[in-house]
């Protein structure tokens, strides 16, 4: 099932399935598995480059070597671009505290000290974004087997995907498609007798 909002394709799994980062359980393996860096915008890197000098003590050694030879993004094989990475996986943005890998972006941000938080597609993660050919976005959910926690946690708690992550989608796209995306889901939920 696909529902359209504003000319943004949203899938229904968006609706019913349900998901809470668990960062106890799976100490923030996500930031570094995977091929690839974190997609990002141009703006994006703007502000991840105003960020830099804040955030360069948190990064650990090669990835400063890393920025130091290619920036913060580069253009993965897929023609995306993307937060650099180290040997192949770990975002160069990594950090970690007691054993828990966090983004030193994010951390910087919380703590008051840059504007910037992080890419928004880390932020709305499990939702993909994809821009169509129509100038349509889709946004899909996600199954990665490294966030099981997270879908165990978010099924304990009954929290739908889209109510975990109100925030960044509300910082993404507004509050007004965040308040007709929730009437979506009282549809959703009312035809599958939920």
């Amino acid at each position: 099932m696909i529902i359209e909002i504003d000319n943004i394709l949203v899938s229904g799994d968006i609706f019913t399935e349900e998901f809470c980062c668990d960062l106890d359980a799976c100490k923030g393996i996500c930031c570094v598995e995977g091929d690839a860096g974190a997609p990002v915008t141009l703006d994006e890197i703007g502000g991840i480059e105003a960020a830099l000098d804040t955030v360069w003590d948190d990064m650990s050694a090669s990835a400063q070597a890393v920025v130091d030879k290619q920036g913060v993004a580069y253009t993965d094989r897929d023609g995306d671009l993307v937060t650099s990475i180290v040997g192949g996986k770990d975002c160069v943005f990594t950090c970690y505290d007691n054993g828990c890998c966090l983004c030193a972006l994010e951390r910087a941000y919380r703590s008051g000290k840059t504007g910037f938080c992080k890419p928004i597609s880390c932020a709305l993660y499990p939702i993909r974004e994809k821009h169509l050919s129509n100038g349509m976005i889709a946004l899909n959910y996600n199954r990665w087997d490294v966030c099981r926690d997270a879908v165990k946690k978010g099924r304990e708690l009954h929290l739908p995907v889209y109510k975990f992550l109100r925030e960044p989608l509300t910082r993404r796209f507004g509050s007004d498609f965040y308040d007709k995306l929730c009437e979506a889901a009282k549809a959703v939920s009312s035809e599958m007798g939920i």
